[in-house]
């Protein structure tokens, strides 16, 4: 050993962030309001069709302007952070997102509603991966980062349910405006919040945007929707349909080509390579299509064939968000011991099992029976595959690309909410349409709906247990997580640009 050796300190490993926990917290509060306003005006759907007219045939397009704007900008949004600074991009959208709140509890027209729901779901498509990624910088030891993310996965695994309760008490005891306006004073809140607990970080590359690859994908996205759409009324045969879902599968598939030329691809192609990573993105896609299918049959079985009220429509779904809670809480403890491969496999394997139980439901059969248990089986699977999708996305991610992974987990489930919402309400309006051919009469129409309901439940489930299926074949990860921790442990990293906060 020389002078010069011995003089020379060995490098101190990072000292943690000493406010963690309360970025945590605003963090937290930030993917609630992201969750929450995915679902929390399915509820109050029907008043806000009557104050604005709105046609049934456009009905659906309060909730997939929203969901479609937020998967299909994501991947943009987690460039834009990256590049621009992730607390700054983090309450600029908290800030815009209080704006398209405002906008749509204001709105005097369908298409100011439809608009400003794109504008929410744009905003939460650049708060998503920055949240997440600021997540991720801020707890680097790998019990801790377990834990944060138990609670992220909580949040974003409850909050949907929660958004149905809180839909529900707003449109009966104020108005339906109300679950949109809520969102502007909460998210002003964490902004300035987020100011004085979030650290700054982004990463040091190149900033350049993929606006053809963003056009492509977006376009193919909608496409594909509205292509879903047009077959519940025009049939699956027609040539609008056709041409819809075939111009979306092409747009889709020019995407994927496009990224793997592209100087600068919104989507790394290696992002999506990784073994792990791209088994949890696929199975996180399937389990968003069965998802939001869940919540919309659910809906309009407890309000159309249980004749349940608005809120008490909303309390009926909190079994769903405590399921998950727990079982996400329980998750982040047992991730690190056994691992990303076998817990979400279970975790889906519960939820499959709960949906088959759905498959179950009549005209006269009840809650209690029926509901909550499935309630109880379906939740506390998916918790255990929430929380191991959100960290087995972002092991050994270098962290230039840590936006973009980041943004995968919440575009996976968006875009699958938004493709599944269309997909699956076309699939069980047309079993009902072929019931009430066979059975004539009023008399069969409540049983004609509901098995349109079951019908979807069926589906849902078969995209369950395509999503466990993924995670055992694919995700070879080990106990804790492999042998990275996430963005701030990758080797193969630009090193991140921290800013004081």
């Amino acid at each position: 050993m020389t002078a010069t050796d011995a003089a020379t300190p060995l490098a101190a490993p990072p000292i943690p962030d000493p406010r963690r926990y309360r970025a945590l917290a605003v963090i937290a509060v930030a993917q609630l309001m992201i969750v929450l306003d995915a679902s929390v005006v399915t509820i109050a759907l029907p008043s806000a069709q009557r104050a604005l007219h709105i046609s049934v045939a456009n009905r659906q397009w309060v909730l997939t302007a929203y969901t479609l704007a937020f998967g299909g900008l994501l991947l943009v949004g987690g460039r834009v952070a990256d590049y621009l600074g992730r607390k700054r991009m983090f309450v600029v959208s908290l800030l815009g997102f209080a704006a398209a709140s405002a906008l749509g509890g204001l709105a005097q027209d369908p298409t100011m509603l439809f608009g400003a729901r794109a504008l929410q779901g744009a905003f939460a498509a650049v708060m998503a991966p920055a949240s997440l990624s600021l997540l991720s910088v801020a707890f680097t030891e790998e019990r801790e980062r377990a834990h944060a993310f138990g609670v992220y996965g909580a949040v974003a695994g409850g909050g949907a349910a929660i958004g149905l309760v809180l839909g529900g008490v707003l449109t009966e005891y104020a108005s339906w405006r109300w679950t949109l306006l809520v969102n502007a004073p909460i998210a002003v809140v964490a902004a300035l919040f987020a100011l004085r607990e979030v650290r700054e970080s982004r990463s040091s590359g190149e900033r350049h945007y993929d606006l053809p690859g963003a056009l492509m994908v977006t376009a193919g996205l909608l496409s594909l929707v509205y292509g879903f759409t047009k077959a519940e009324t025009n049939g699956w045969g027609s040539p609008l349909t056709v041409s819809l879902l075939v111009a979306g599968a092409v747009l889709v598939a020019a995407f994927v080509a496009w990224e793997q030329r592209a100087a600068n691809p919104l989507l790394p192609i290696r992002v999506v390579l990784d073994r792990d990573r791209g088994g949890s993105f696929l199975a996180s896609f399937l389990v968003g299509i069965a998802l939001m299918g869940t919540f919309l049959f659910l809906t309009f079985y407890l309000q159309g064939t249980l004749h349940y009220s608005a809120l008490r429509s909303g309390i009926a779904f909190l079994p769903f968000s405590a399921g998950i809670i727990v079982s996400a809480t329980l998750a982040s403890r047992l991730l690190p011991r056994i691992g990303p491969r076998a817990l979400p496999t279970a975790g889906l394997a519960l939820a499959t099992a709960g949906l088959a139980w759905f498959t179950q439901i009549g005209v006269h059969t009840s809650f209690a029976a029926h509901v909550l248990p499935a309630e109880i089986l379906t939740s506390f699977g998916l918790g255990f595959a929430f929380v191991s999708f959100s960290s087995t996305a972002l092991v050994g991610v270098g962290e230039h690309d840590a936006g973009v992974a980041s943004a995968l987990v919440n575009a996976t489930q968006q875009v699958g909410g938004a493709l599944g919402t269309a997909l699956l309400n076309t699939v069980a309006a047309t079993a009902t349409a072929s019931y009430l051919t066979i059975h004539h009469g009023p008399a069969f129409v409540p049983a004609g709906a509901v098995h349109g309901y079951a019908t979807g439940f069926v589906y849902s489930a078969a995209m369950l247990a395509a999503a466990g299926v993924a995670a055992f074949g694919l995700v070879r990860g080990r106990a804790g997580g492999g042998s990275r921790s996430g963005v701030a442990g990758a080797t193969d990293a630009a090193e991140p640009e921290l800013v004081a906060g």
